[in-house]
């Protein structure tokens, strides 16, 4: 299950990441406290056929199934609305992998969506960097094949007071234009690129492929886009990375 600003999504795959249903989207609804995800995830799971296991990937710091901080599910009405004070406080601390396993009878895992997607991706040498371009920013961190501990990079300021999620967002790509969005992509790797030292950064999420060919040629041989869907099959290869 990907439940991301936007929209929710779940299908259900074999061991192999072979997909055995159709995937099924509705859109996120808010404001979102985490009982109204909850019975989200259960109409998406009851929508599809039986499965053993569960995978959700959901935007912000998880760390060992417990929210620790999520940026959007925390607002009135979706990204960049108000943020709710007491959505704030519902979410901080709350345990989502249990209470996933408890709503569906279901042993559960729930990351970092971008850290599910990376799942997907990673070859497990070096050190591997996934970052998904969608309504903001996610990244992930896998060092040998092993799930680091989770950076938020998307709340750290970057320009004009705007944080990354904020600078290289869907809003600001629709508001420049993929061209101009393009370069501050590049600009954003270029940032990190002596932060992080990774051996592979992997582009994900919907909006990496709309980043211009003129921006790919430039960010050189250790970057690499991958196809949005593979966060489907990192539900599936979750369950087998050391984290």
């Amino acid at each position: 299950m990907d439940c991301g600003g936007g929209g929710l999504k779940a299908s259900v795959l074999d061991a192999a990441g072979t997909l055995h249903a159709p995937a099924v989207r509705r859109p996120t609804p808010y404001p979102l406290p985490p009982s109204r995800l909850l019975e989200e995830i259960a109409a998406l799971a009851a929508a599809l056929p039986p499965a053993d296991r569960v995978t959700v990937g959901m935007p912000g710091m998880v760390r060992h199934g417990v929210v620790v901080a999520t940026p959007h599910y925390v607002t009135r009405a979706g990204p960049r609305t108000r943020v709710l004070p007491d959505l704030v406080t519902a979410w901080a601390g709350f345990d989502v992998e249990r209470a996933v396993a408890e709503r569906l009878g279901l042993p559960a895992i729930v990351l970092n969506d971008a850290e599910v997607h990376g799942c997907g991706v990673v070859a497990g040498t070096g050190l591997e960097v996934v970052m998904t371009l969608g309504t903001g920013l996610g990244n992930a961190i896998f060092d040998g094949g092993r799930l680091a501990p989770h950076l938020e990079l998307s709340q750290a300021p970057v320009r004009w007071g705007l944080t990354y999620d904020e600078y290289i967002g869907e809003h600001e790509r629709l508001r420049l234009g993929d061209s101009h969005w393009s370069r501050r992509v590049r600009r954003v790797v270029d940032a990190l690129a002596p932060v992080l030292v990774w051996d592979r950064l992997y582009l994900g999420g919907g909006n990496a492929r709309r980043i211009s060919a003129t921006t790919l040629q430039r960010l050189g041989d250790t970057v690499v886009v991958v196809p949005n869907s593979a966060g489907i099959v990192g539900g599936v290869r979750a369950w087998s990375i050391d984290r």
